[in-house]
């Protein structure tokens, strides 16, 4: 995936995230890893960075397979914070949506089209 694309999006995956519930880092992680290509460079900072700026809070919880682990929980700030970011990107999305299939969905259309225009 470009890496543009994902730069600004990855908040809010995070986010999303732990709207649903708790999860500590390797947890997010390999829930994002199911659908974009993230590591725990790319991670760990937002989720320092979110926790500091108050949407999220922490807590240790003991493991069976080692030290405890740090979970993140959502704070009422946070959720409005991602409730903004989502109303943003969907009039973003939906915006860039507008623009890139105006010539149709399909690849097959839209070459269609662009060689009927340059003939």
């Amino acid at each position: 995936m470009n890496a543009q694309f994902k730069r600004g999006i990855i908040e809010l995956c995070v986010l999303s995230v732990l709207v649903e519930k708790d999860a500590y880092g390797y947890l997010i992680i390999n829930q994002l890893s199911e659908f974009i290509d993230v590591n725990e460079n790319t991670i760990y900072p937002i989720l320092r960075r979110l926790t500091k700026e108050d949407y999220f809070e922490t807590y240790l919880e003991e493991s069976s397979e080692g030290a405890p682990r740090k979970y993140y929980k959502m704070t009422e700030k946070g959720f409005t914070y991602y409730l903004t970011l989502r109303d943003e990107w969907d009039a973003f999305i939906g915006g860039v949506y507008q623009i890139i299939n105006r010539g149709g969905k399909k690849n097959e259309e839209i070459y269609r089209r662009f060689k009927k225009r340059i003939t």
